[in-house]
This record gives C-alpha cells, structure tokens and sequence, in this order.
C-alpha cells in the first residue's frame, strides 16, 4: 500500500501529481499497489495496476469483470452523453456494431485527402509565423480538431470549429473537477461552475443538433470529407442500421458525435504535438524521418497506402506514444472479487491501469525515457508482451478509431516533416491529465523549411 498522510491519504498526491504519483508507485511498491485517498467517511480505496499481465487481465481476459462504472465515466456520460465511450453491456454492443463497418481500413482509408487537405492548410498558415517559430501544442490541436471535423461533417467545418473549441475546454475542466471530487453539489444548482457549465454544453449540443437536423432533412448537399457527397462520417451514421439494430434516433447521434470529437481530437492531437517536439530534439531520428518520407513520398502527397511504406515513421509516432499515451490513465471497477498480481481486488473497488507507468516499465523498457524509435521494429514488438503498450486500450473495449488515428498521425506528419525541420524551443515540457493527456506549458519549434531536392 502506498502511505500517504494521516488525513487525507494521497489525495494531495494525487491531485498536484497523479503521473508521477503512479509511478513512484510502482518503484516503490512493485506492480499492483492499493492507494487510499480522502478525507475519512469519503475516503477512496485505488488498486493500481501498472504490469502488462495485470493490464491484459483487467481489458482483456477478465474483462466483463471490469466495468466502466466510475465517477468519472459518470461525469463523461452527463456532460458528453452515453455514446461508445462511456456505454456497456447490450446499449455498446448495439452501439459498436452500428459503427463498425463506418472504421473498416476501407473506409477510413478513404478519409487520408482530408487529413492531407486541412495539414496543407496548417503549413499556408505556418509561412506567416512570426520568426519562424510555432506552438506544436496548440497548432496540432487545431489541426485535428479541424481534421475530424471535415470528416464528421464534411466541409461545413468553420461553424462548427469555434464553437467546439471555445465549449471542450470548459466541459472538460468540469468534467474532472466533480469526476475526482469526494462529493459533488447537485448539477442543478445555480453555481457559477454549474452555469458556466450548462452554457458550454447547450451551445455545443446545439451546433451538433443543427447540424444533424441538417443531414437528416436532406439540406446539406456539400460534398463529404473525401470529395463524394454523402460520404461525411455524420451521415454515414445518421444512415447507419442493421437486421437486428434500429438506427440511431437523434439524440444518440448527438451522443456518437461529441465522443467522436472528443476522441478524435485530443488524442490526435497529443500524439502529434509530442511527436513533433521529440523529433525536434533529436535531429538524428528526425533526419531519418526526413530520408523515409522523401524517399517514399518524392513530389507527391501522401495517401492511405503509404502508411505501410513508412515503417520508420511509424516508429516514430509508436514510441511518441509510448512516453506520452494520450490516455495515461484508465479506470474500471470491479464487479466481483479477484486476485491481480496476487492481490486480493475486493468486490466494487475502483482500479486503476496507467500506460504512463506501463510503458516505462522496466521489464519492458530499458531506460525508459530515451526516445528510441528502433524500440518499434517488428522484432522488437513480437518480442514484448502484448499490453507492455496499450495507448488505444485493448481487448473487447480497444478504441474503435485506432486505424484512423495511426493513418491521420502518419499523413499528416509525413506532410509536416517533407516540407520542414522543426527545433525545439522549449526543450521540456511539463504536461497534465484532463480527459486526456495535454501539455502544460508551450511547446513551441523553430521551422526551417526544407529545399526541395532534400533527400
């Protein structure tokens, strides 16, 4: 067990430093560790699982065990609705076989000129930065929010960018704020939190509803994110049913929407930024990028194909997410009693799985916090064990979106890097958990564009 103080357990380490806290953890007192955080009467009882097996066990083998029936999935639900994040039992079986033809490799393979098209637009706006230096950070999360909104909704993606980006932050914030709290005020409550809150939502619901309203009326003849008209994601699920699975009414599209803008944005954009920034602090492996993509790519613009002609950069993007998993942290509860790593996990307790301390698990991964792209040849990930990384989850609850997100990190950096070298400025950054994992602080790089017959 980990000791915290007499009052409060760890519930000060926790909320100044839950990373570093899981992983003093793990070096301390080995791979599943029980934490106590809270006052008493509201004290919280943690079983954290840091190895591969233990985490392999909760998602995968045992999985219908471990429920997603936390305080903070309850606040995701509230605020973002019940859609394949936050769903379980025979409402996400229903939900996921509705959305899965819609991620076929196919079908998402189909999206690449829409990632290509909205990075192009990043790098026009990156000839105009004063002195050449941008923040990767805030410019990647830019460029994936705009991203999967031009798949999701086509090319009706200025309305709608705004309003995303000024109402996620302040959801977000609220979210984790009563997620992680011992006791919560009733939502209903005049509070200025609350408010601020409730106004966030309703103008995002309402875009998403305006939009959807659109779609199903037949208004919106624009063309889809890969130039057919139709083909935008949003209409794909609006169209979406099966034999024994009526489509979704309104509201639970309103629902797979806000997740998909969630997931599909943040995440990216967490793996993009560090990627760019632990490239520009390693000129040797950012040069062996450079030398894959031009030779790979030539003149041309990348497409879905050539995800599996740039196994370098691949690499590279694998192993950014590996110091940096966008979701450093997963939560479950137990449903029964069972033995993880031979501790005894009572009935009801909440556990936890954290990549971040995974994947610097030394058992896995000798010096854990050298960037070593080679980490990712296939030698190397045949001989790990299966959930040593795990950044898109795994077994029956895996991200359905992990086929998307790799091909849309790979074209949209391929574009970045064939045009420009990045430095760092800020050699380190500091980063926090909200959703998801976000930086901190700046990350800013100087581009240097690159000559044309660059090799």
């Amino acid at each position: 067990m980990l000791a915290g103080a007499p009052l409060l357990g760890s519930l000060f380490d926790l909320t100044s430093d839950s990373l570093g806290t899981y992983l003093r953890a793990q070096q301390r007192h080995g791979d599943v560790v029980r934490v106590s955080a809270g006052p008493p009467g509201l004290r919280t009882e943690l079983y954290c699982v840091f190895s591969a097996e233990g985490a392999q066990q909760v998602l995968a083998s045992e999985s219908a065990n471990f429920r997603k029936d936390n305080p903070f999935y309850q606040e995701v639900r509230e605020s973002l609705g019940n859609g394949l994040l936050t769903s379980q039992d025979e409402e996400y079986l229903r939900q996921r076989r509705l959305v899965q033809p819609l991620f076929t490799r196919r079908r998402v393979d189909g999206y690449a000129s829409a990632v290509v098209s909205e990075t192009r637009a990043t790098l026009d706006a990156w000839g105009k930065a004063a002195d050449g230096v941008v923040d990767v950070s805030a410019e990647m999360m830019r460029l994936a929010l705009r991203a999967v909104a031009r798949i999701l909704f086509g090319t009706d993606v200025d309305a709608t960018v705004d309003v995303i980006d000024r109402s996620f932050p302040v959801i977000t914030e609220y979210v984790l704020r009563r997620g992680y709290s011992p006791a919560n005020i009733p939502r209903s409550w005049p509070t200025p939190g609350n408010r601020r809150a409730a106004a966030a939502m309703e103008e995002l619901y309402a875009v998403c509803d305006r939009i959807i309203a659109e779609r199903r009326d037949g208004r919106d003849g624009e063309d889809g994110a890969d130039g057919r008209t139709g083909e935008d994601l949003l209409t794909l699920l609006a169209a979406a049913q099966s034999a024994d699975d009526a489509a979704f009414d309104a509201a639970e599209l309103r629902d797979q929407v806000l997740v998909f803008l969630l997931a599909g944005h943040e995440t990216t954009a967490t793996s993009l930024a560090f990627t760019l920034h632990l490239l520009a602090r390693h000129p040797e492996q950012q040069q062996r990028a450079h030398e894959e993509i031009s030779r790979v790519l030539g003149d041309r613009e990348p497409e879905a194909a050539d995800l599996d002609r740039l196994p370098y950069l691949t690499q590279v993007l694998k192993e950014a997410m590996r110091l940096y998993p966008a979701a450093p942290v997963i939560g479950r509860r137990a449903v029964a009693a069972s033995q993880i790593g031979g501790l005894s996990v009572p009935a009801g307790a909440n556990v936890i799985l954290a990549p971040w301390v995974t994947h610097r698990h030394p058992a896995y991964w000798p010096d854990a916090e050298r960037f070593d792209p080679d980490r990712f040849t296939p030698e190397a990930e045949a001989a790990r064990p299966r959930y040593a990384w795990f950044p898109f989850g795994g077994g029956p609850r895996a991200c359905i979106g992990q086929h998307f997100s790799m091909l849309e990190s790979v074209i949209a950096l391929a574009v970045m890097l064939r045009e420009y070298e990045f430095e760092a400025v800020d050699h380190e950054v500091p980063v926090g958990v909200g959703i998801t994992l976000r930086a901190d602080g700046p990350a800013r790089c100087r581009l240097r564009r690159r000559a044309p017959d660059t090799p």
